[in-house]
């Protein structure tokens, strides 16, 4: 991960979006779930349906990148946010949680669990898995805190024209 926002588009230009959801949850596994949910939803008003690829995919890693700003960047009586920006490209979808606690930071490199039967430390390494670029920086809207981004690849199946199934 870096400290800087990279472009969202190739270009080094900040890129154009079609479609942008924005909200903000309490902090805590109610607002986390919520998040979720809505991200989902979000999702299948876009155009990916619920049990697509890309709209199971998608909520995966919001439901890790929410679940850890509820449990390591809580501070009581305060909101994360989660953004969804889809390209008008339509290819490329940033997923971006801000929590308001400073420190902390997530790894450069999230590593795999040491042990299979380990019930922590999983949720970010998945996510970098997923994800074509994860980074983290400071909170664009000031204040303490860091969002972190995760983008994703949207690729897309062509059937094959006249092709007979097998």
């Amino acid at each position: 991960m870096t400290t800087e926002t990279p472009p969202f588009e190739p270009t080094g230009q900040p890129a154009a979006h079609a479609e942008e959801f924005s909200m903000c949850f309490t902090s805590s596994p109610r607002g986390a779930r919520l998040a979720r949910r809505l991200a989902s939803h979000r999702l299948d008003a876009w155009g990916f349906p619920y049990e697509s690829e890309v709209n199971e995919t998608v909520t995966l890693v919001v439901a890790e990148l929410t679940a850890n700003a509820v449990t390591h960047g809580r501070v009581p009586g305060r909101d994360f946010r989660l953004r969804l920006t889809l390209a008008t490209t339509r290819d490329l979808l940033r997923v971006e949680v801000t929590d308001t606690r400073d420190g902390d930071l997530p790894p450069a490199q999230p590593r795999p669990p040491q042990s299979p039967e380990s019930e922590e430390g999983r949720g970010l390494w998945l996510v970098s898995c997923l994800a074509s670029r994860l980074s983290v920086g400071p909170r664009e809207e000031g204040g303490p805190g860091k969002t972190v981004r995760a983008d994703l690849e949207i690729c897309y199946e062509v059937p094959a024209i006249g092709r007979v199934p097998e």
